[in-house]
């Protein structure tokens, strides 16, 4: 395992690139404790140049990822987790925290070491944790921002401007939207977020890998299609309802 990580690293530092060390279903199957995570995350730490970006990537994403940093409760991988970064603050740029827990994740953000950021990997609350609290915030690195890209960008102009409210009245009516498609089993969301690429016309047909175009059903892509309306995040409504309403003819629905 550190030697795979080894290699990746030094192929990404080689290129100038940025690493984010991903959680590793590898180190997640043959991992017999928290120590074994200890010691490869120590390993690889210790030796990159620039710091990381560390993805702590739930099972509700990846079953294969269950009881990650060696423990089924989120509590104490939490404190495994936070005992690494506290080793290597000067290295770890920040967390990506995946596990769409809005408490889990303000609470591991106020015991971060100073300096090492947040990144919210909370596609049903991103809203509210990237707006933050009196004792901090979370920064965006989101599936979701890939299907609401444009609302995205300009809720986050209003939010560096200053305007909290102008903010919450562009990203709130994104959020049932993205809650719906990260919904269990959420490790099909990338159906929904292909689905909504296709109704915005930036590819010409909704056919993904291993025909993942069939892992949500047909009420699921129809209700994802009125709330994308809801959201504002259709690009051309007229193209979108077009092409809505080809998928409901191959379904025999006029």
């Amino acid at each position: 395992m550190i030697s795979a990580y080894e290699e990746q690293c030094t192929a990404i530092e080689k290129l100038g690139g940025r690493i984010v060390l991903m959680a590793s279903r590898a180190l997640a199957a043959c991992a017999k404790s928290p120590d074994a995570y200890a010691q490869v995350y120590d390993r690889i730490l210790g030796q990159v140049r620039e710091p990381v970006i560390i993805h702590w990537l739930g099972e509700m994403f990846d079953p294969a990822l269950a009881g990650y940093w060696g423990a089924d409760d989120h509590a104490v991988a939490m404190d495994v987790c936070l005992d690494v970064i506290r080793r290597h603050a000067a290295r770890v740029d920040g967390i990506k925290m995946s596990l769409l827990d809005r408490d889990k994740e303000i609470e591991m953000r106020r015991k971060l070491p100073c300096g090492v950021r947040m990144y919210t990997g909370d596609d049903f609350n991103y809203a509210e944790l990237i707006a933050g609290d009196e004792e901090g915030y979370s920064d965006a690195l989101l599936g979701i921002f890939d299907a609401i890209a444009p609302a995205a960008s300009a809720g986050l102009a209003r939010l560096s401007a200053g305007d909290l409210q102008g903010f919450h009245g562009i990203l709130e009516p994104t959020v049932p939207l993205s809650r719906h498609i990260f919904q269990a089993p959420t490790r099909f969301y990338k159906t929904g977020v292909v689905f909504l690429a296709w109704l915005n016309g930036l590819q010409d047909h909704f056919i993904m890998v291993g025909g993942q175009e069939s892992a949500r059903s047909l009420l699921h892509l129809a209700e994802l299609f009125r709330l994308a309306d809801k959201a504002r995040v259709l690009h051309d409504p007229e193209l979108a309802a077009t092409r809505m309403s080809k998928l409901l003819a191959v379904h025999g629905l006029e």
